[in-house]
């Protein structure tokens, strides 16, 4: 199986390849550190939910303006540039971040980081499109997502391993993995962003900026957008709110929750390109609320069970969920997004995470003070339902759209947008 899939891999560009390389590597740092960010922050200022909440509603609301300039940015001067910033500003961030002792002051550089931390990320999604043509993108997309779920599996237990031990170490990693990521990006990728046609005229930063209007004036993608947004409101819960609930409610100790993490990082190495090829046949927008159904059984599961076995179970429903949605997802917008405004339509792409992170953890950690800790998953099996019915819906209202995209998408598209 994963000589075929080394066959397959060797058919995408080597460009293409370094980029997996690098966001391997970057990721690896973040999944160190991420997983248990949530217990970092609620054992170092002895606060609880509702407080860490707040804390990822100020990085997701400078995550909106710093994807937004981003993206506007990586159309007007090219996508490698905002990736190198974007990648120095977070390594240098993340040591402050392990170093500061007050909330407030964690607060603040957490604003900063939102903002210029989050520049990069539009311009890497538009370098996945620039270097695969419409027939390669869902398994380009794919293999990303097995990169960074291979950095998930020894992130996680890694990381559970040392915050066992010091908290500031998980930091100073994330910081190296995003340095060593810039050095690779600097040195071996080059600019994929197209080139202007001769005859069209330079377009000012502040004219790149209010092309956004044309995005969110496209308004199937917008509904697309907002009906993912709801699976992110569900999905973000894992790596923020499922730590601390099964911490406190059943005693479940971090390094045990590493191994749940990487249970669900090893399903998607070894499952996803196979899954992405089954199902990318299939209308995407179908496939999509079959994958949310599958979140509502797994997430939903852990307001029911109480058993450590159940809760390896509930991940590994959950998971198929994740790879049957996420990689269609993502080369569904990339379809949406004409070539002069990619790195904006991946902007607002990036805006259905980040919008949710506004106010997402911030209410979990409401309910679970409030209505109690197991409604937060009763919650999420009723949103997951309602985002399947919205992604069935969709498939017939953006079907004529996609007949015209895969007219004039190359032969050979290998997801059908119209069946």
């Amino acid at each position: 199986m994963f000589s075929k899939f080394k066959g397959i891999y060797k058919e995408y560009p080597g460009s293409f390849r370094i980029l997996v390389l690098a966001t391997f590597i970057d990721r690896l740092g973040s999944f160190l550190l991420y997983p248990f960010f949530a217990l970092y922050i609620t054992a170092r200022f002895n606060v609880g939910m509702i407080q860490v909440g707040f804390l990822f509603t100020i990085l997701s609301l400078g995550s909106i303006f710093g994807s937004a300039m981003g993206g506007a940015l990586a159309d007007r001067f090219g996508r490698r540039l905002l990736i190198l910033f974007g990648l120095v500003v977070s390594g240098i961030g993340s040591i402050f971040m392990g170093i500061i002792n007050e909330l407030y002051a964690f607060y603040i550089l957490a604003a900063i980081l939102g903002v210029l931390g989050d520049f990069g990320g539009p311009a890497r999604q538009a370098m996945v499109v620039d270097l695969l043509g419409k027939d390669k993108q869902a398994e380009g997309f794919g293999i990303l997502r097995v990169a960074v779920n291979l950095s998930a599996v020894i992130g996680p237990i890694l990381g559970g391993i040392i915050a066992a031990q010091s908290y500031l170490f998980l930091f100073i990693a994330d910081a190296v993995s995003s340095i060593i990521t810039a050095i690779i990006v600097f040195k071996v990728i080059p600019e994929t962003k197209p080139e202007k046609k001769d005859d069209s005229p330079e377009v000012s930063v502040i004219k790149t900026l209010i092309g956004y209007k044309d995005v969110l004036k496209d308004l199937q993608y917008v509904a697309f957008l907002s009906v993912s947004a709801i699976t992110v409101l569900v999905y973000m819960q894992l790596n923020s709110t499922l730590s601390v609930f099964l911490r406190d409610v059943y005693g479940f100790a971090p390094w045990k929750f590493g191994f749940l993490l990487a249970t669900n990082a090893i399903m998607v190495v070894v499952m996803q390109f196979w899954i992405t090829r089954k199902v990318s046949k299939y209308a995407p927008m179908k496939v999509m609320a079959v994958g949310t159904l599958l979140y509502m059984v797994g997430f939903g599961m852990y307001g029911f069970v109480s058993s450590e076995f159940l809760f390896f179970i509930a991940m590994i429903i959950l998971t198929i969920g994740e790879m049957i949605e996420m990689p269609i997802g993502q080369a569904v917008a990339a379809h949406f997004a004409p070539e002069d405004k990619r790195g904006r339509y991946m902007a607002v792409f990036g805006f259905h995470w980040a919008i949710p992170n506004l106010f997402g953890i911030l209410l979990a950690g409401i309910v679970i003070a409030t209505v109690g800790p197991n409604w937060v998953w009763y919650f999420a099996g009723i949103l997951s339902l309602i985002a399947a019915v919205g992604f069935w819906f969709l498939n017939n209202v953006t079907k004529k759209r996609f007949v015209k995209i895969k007219e004039d998408a190359e032969q050979g598209l290998k997801i059908d947008l119209t069946s």
